[in-house]
């Protein structure tokens, strides 16, 4: 047997981060489990994520192409990672 899906093309978004079916094999291979993403709103979710991801090491473009980490913000609502980490910070206020 092969890889999982996860750690595959065929388990990855184009857009960033995992499918459907990449998500599920997560969860069979690791026993972990994963949401689907949030893409607006004041989502607690969504704010931990732009945080967490707004502070990653990193380029957002590699040969002239965006990286998993610049399409995974995008696909968040964040349009690098400054953005990503005020934008956190406001659904944070918001949701206090």
């Amino acid at each position: 047997m092969g890889s999982p899906a996860w750690t595959r093309k065929e388990g990855k978004n184009p857009k960033g981060g995992l499918n459907a079916k990449g998500r599920v094999s997560y969860k069979a291979e690791t026993g972990g489990t994963l949401k689907a993403p949030v893409k607006a709103g004041n989502n607690p979710r969504r704010a931990s994520f732009l945080a967490r991801m707004g502070g990653m090491p990193g380029p957002m473009e590699k040969n002239g192409k965006p990286t998993r980490l610049a399409l995974a913000l995008r696909a968040w609502g964040a349009s690098s990672k400054q953005d990503a980490k005020s934008k956190a910070a406001a659904i944070s206020n918001r949701n206090k």
